[in-house]
């Protein structure tokens, strides 16, 4: 079993913490909010007294951080700490290029490294079902599988440096499209006379169907687990959601790619989470859409 420093111990680093010390790795954290500590350290995880003092006699350093600005700064930290041979493992959702600076910073110093951002929500951290989407060399990817394996069903190799992270930005430009797309169509049943069970019985096995629609349906009743019948608490922030759309229109940019409905989706978001909907569920989109 591993040592492992987890820094960024929030509502995704906390349960994601908590399976590695199931799994029986030796977990010291850290976090810069107070609560987060005092959460970490209730749910039996030792605390160190910086991202520096975590990473220190660590075998792994996994982040989960909000941005890439914090994960490059984390990372000065972490280089000048960690012991040779320790393996860097970043885990938050940022951009490409961020991410690509990191494995660059960690290879001047000689450390293997691996972008991989998640998807499964609370839900799927808590549970310990993650989709991993990896970014790094096969000698690194090797190294991170077993890790992540503690915390995750699913553990892709996406390709070398940020390819996690772009396919964590391509996926999840799909998952907004795709909910919008089955709000709307909910929001249509409803004005011309559909119920909204006939609409997913029929649309959940014919060529309307999606993972918005039969896992996380929009509307209370067809499907009990889905943040719709539990007044769309999180879940996936929509706050979240609009942060990882912005990110899939700077790549976008960056790139030259033409992303219309994406363009779009990232604007219907972005008024929802003005209008005071950032901290509820995603598929509380449909009431804006209402």
């Amino acid at each position: 079993m591993a040592k492992i420093g987890f820094i960024g111990l929030g509502n995704m680093g906390l349960p994601m913490a908590g399976n590695l010390r199931k799994a029986g790795h030796e977990v010291t954290g850290f976090d810069v909010v107070p609560a987060a500590r005092a959460a970490a350290e209730a749910a039996g995880i030792a605390m160190a007294a910086s991202a520096g003092a975590a990473a220190a006699a660590a075998d792994v350093v996994l982040t989960m951080l909000p941005n890439g600005k914090l994960v490059l700064d984390v990372y000065q930290e972490v280089l000048a700490a960690a012991p040779a041979g320790a393996l860097l493992i970043d885990s938050s959702t940022i951009d490409v290029a961020s991410a690509r600076a990191a494995h660059e910073r960690a290879g001047e110093k000689k450390f293997l490294s691996v972008d991989a951002p998640v998807s499964g929500g609370i839900g799927g951290a808590a549970a310990g079902t993650l989709t991993f989407m990896a970014g790094g060399t096969a000698e690194a990817f090797a190294a991170a599988e077993p890790v992540l394996s503690a915390m995750g069903k699913k553990i892709v190799h996406c390709g070398p440096a940020g390819a996690g992270q772009a396919a964590k930005i391509c996926n999840n430009m799909i998952l907004g499209i795709s909910m919008i797309g089955v709000c709307e169509a909910f929001v249509l049943a409803e004005k011309i006379g559909l119920s909204a069970q006939a609409l997913f019985d029929v649309a959940s096995t014919s060529s309307g169907q999606c993972w918005s629609l039969t896992t996380y349906c929009p509307v209370p009743g067809p499907v009990p687990g889905s943040p719709a019948n539990n007044a769309y608490k999180p879940g996936f922030a929509a706050a979240l959601m609009l942060k990882d759309l912005q990110l899939s229109q700077d790549a976008a940019r960056a790139s030259g790619a033409k992303t219309a409905l994406g363009e779009h989706a990232a604007e219907i978001y972005r008024r929802f989470v003005e209008e005071g909907g950032g901290g509820v569920d995603f598929s509380g989109i449909i009431e804006a859409i209402k």
